[in-house]
């Protein structure tokens, strides 16, 4: 887990013709003030022949920085790669090379996956990609270990996103592991969006037209206003007046994970809240979010995000400003 105090450099590589929703997905979460947020990114842009590059929504945008920028990020992020078939030169391969060896974390949104994986930077590691793209990058790189199903894969230093939305889903996970929990809320908020998707989630599941009207949100508001407790599946699926093996089938189509995975998924969100904002007991703070006991929360915590909950704490426990 990183957590910056300095401001953090963000650099987001582009190439003509560049796709404006993955770039737009690394802008919005990181190149944007917001009031009543301490600002902790600053974000630029750089193209290998600064100058106009054209955009796949038919206009150019005028980049000024060459990829010597990347020699200053901290973080790096290649929104898209295309066409896929073309693979970077060998100065962008040696950047993105060189910016890894320093210590920066490279990212990829969507079709970007095929410029870290021509870097060798995904050699023998999960990745994924664009679930459309996912045959041709598997031929293409037989040494990456693709999974084509889910929404993002994060190794620390190296991270994938699949296609489009996927790429808010994993800067708002960046962002979440940097700052905490509260803060990746409140710039969830001011972007109307939810805080957090799971990575494992799928990318893609083909709708079920006898279903697809139906909606999970009354369940949902229900469930999280009761975290304290006891909820099976039969008690959700009994609320929402359906089968187990229904409630089961909506949480995959709408959703992309079962209803057990989201519910310890909100169980954990809401204990990472407590321990940003609060100096609750763990075993009191376990009992609130429904999980039992300190060491239960200790072993959920440490599986779901490689941490523990005194540790997560230290870091991102909120100190309350001294009266002048």
């Amino acid at each position: 887990m990183r957590y910056f105090h300095a401001m953090h450099r963000v650099v987001a590589l582009v190439r003509p013709p560049q796709s404006t929703f993955e770039l737009g997905c690394a802008a919005q979460v990181f190149g944007i003030e917001r009031q009543g947020l301490p600002a902790r990114y600053s974000f630029g842009v750089c193209t290998e022949r600064p100058g106009p590059v054209a955009t796949l929504a038919g206009y150019d945008m005028l980049v000024a920085d060459g990829l010597d920028a990347l020699d200053q990020a901290q973080t790096v992020i290649v929104p898209g790669w295309l066409p896929t078939g073309e693979p970077p030169s060998s100065a962008v391969v040696e950047a993105l090379r060189r910016a890894h060896a320093r210590g920066a974390r490279v990212v990829s949104i969507c079709s970007g996956a095929f410029a870290l994986a021509h870097a060798g930077l995904l050699d023998g590691r999960r990745a994924t990609t664009h679930w459309a793209q996912a045959g041709e990058f598997a031929e293409r790189f037989p040494r990456v270990q693709l999974d084509p199903d889910v929404l993002y894969v994060d190794h620390g230093d190296v991270a994938t996103s699949a296609g489009a939305g996927a790429g808010f889903d994993l800067c708002m996970h960046l962002l979440r592991t940097d700052q905490g929990a509260r803060y990746a809320a409140h710039v969830a908020r001011t972007m109307v969006m939810p805080p957090h998707r799971e990575g494992g989630q799928l990318q893609y599941t083909p709708p079920r037209p006898a279903h697809i009207d139906d909606t999970l949100a009354p369940l949902l508001e229900w469930v999280t206003a009761r975290l304290d407790e006891p909820m099976s599946l039969e008690t959700m699926a009994a609320h929402a007046g359906v089968s187990p093996r229904t409630l089961t089938r909506r949480f995959t189509d709408q959703l992309g994970t079962s209803p057990g995975q989201w519910l310890l998924s909100q169980r954990i969100a809401a204990a990472q809240d407590l321990l940003e904002s609060s100096d609750l007991p763990l075993d009191t703070i376990a009992r609130r979010v429904g999980l039992s006991s300190a060491t239960n929360l200790r072993r959920r915590f440490l599986n779901a995000l490689a941490t523990t909950p005194g540790a997560y704490r230290r870091t991102f426990h909120e100190i309350p400003a001294r009266p002048h």
